[in-house]
């Protein structure tokens, strides 16, 4: 496993392990240890890994699993919008070493990429304040299918070998880490060119790239379910949804929509995702 030469060029580092529990475990135990951040760590298998809201992730041999480490990227309040940084260097990279792009990759808010409507991809954004006045750590970590796909699924899930037999998950890390390096890059400097609406240029590409938009969709939240109409996000990255009733934003929940909509009944315990 190799970062690319331009990646490294620009202080990103790798430590790549055979297995551990949880990269982003492993992230956030370096930060502890005082590293610097820019740092990635992958497993060629997680014993342990999970995804939002704990949910048991699937980590078995063949897949990449990686975790990014950043300390002090931005404050706490933009810290959300990395998801999407996250999100667009994904869709990218999955792009680049297939030849495949929108509107058959799409990225489902908040988190996962999908190829032809099925889960291909993804991502869990954590951030730890190491001490009560110490720097922000922001731990990202994705998990791509790659040779394997889950089942059990609330939705179809895939693999990146369905459509490109020979591709390996460290062609899909170099091909990642140089996306994210250009996207971050790129979004801290928008932020620091656009301070009235330093998310608007991530956003709109985005929502270039995001599926249901515009369409009929089902949220899934802790207080029951909410239907209407995916009307895009706000200058914060919230979905948002319109409805008979008027305008919501919504901070997080599960979405749904048409051809995804028949497994929504299926219970979350089975789930295996970021």
């Amino acid at each position: 496993m190799h970062l690319s030469p331009e990646t490294e060029a620009a202080g990103y580092r790798l430590l790549s392990l055979e297995a551990t529990g949880s990269t982003n475990d492993d992230a956030l135990q370096a930060a502890r240890a005082g590293d610097p951040g820019q740092l990635w760590i992958t497993a060629a298998e997680q014993l342990a890994g999970r995804g939002r809201h704990g949910r048991q992730w699937s980590s078995p041999p063949g897949n990449l699993y990686a975790s990014l480490l950043l300390i002090d990227p931005c404050d706490m309040p933009a810290a959300p919008q990395l998801g999407f940084v996250a999100g667009l260097a994904l869709h990218e990279a999955v792009e680049a070493v297939t030849g495949i792009g929108a509107p058959r990759l799409s990225l489902k808010w908040p988190n996962d990429l999908l190829l032809d409507g099925a889960k291909l991809s993804g991502l869990l954004l954590e951030g730890h304040r190491l001490q009560p006045n110490g720097p922000l750590a922001i731990v990202i970590g994705f998990g791509v299918n790659v040779t394997f796909a889950p089942t059990g699924t609330p939705y179809p899930a895939t693999t990146l070998q369905a459509v490109k037999p020979d591709l390996e998950r460290g062609e899909v890390l170099r091909a990642l880490s140089s996306a994210f390096a250009r996207t971050f890059s790129a979004w801290r400097t928008s932020s620091r060119m656009n301070a009235s609406d330093p998310f608007g240029a991530i956003r709109r590409l985005w929502l270039e790239r995001a599926a249901g938009l515009g369409q009929e969709v089902t949220l899934r939240l802790p207080s029951g379910e909410k239907k209407g109409t995916f009307d895009g996000l706000d200058r914060f990255g919230r979905l948002q949804l319109k409805s008979p009733d008027g305008s919501e934003l919504i901070d997080a929940g599960d979405l749904y929509f048409p051809n995804l909509l028949h497994d929504i009944a299926k219970p979350d315990a089975g789930s295996k995702r970021f």
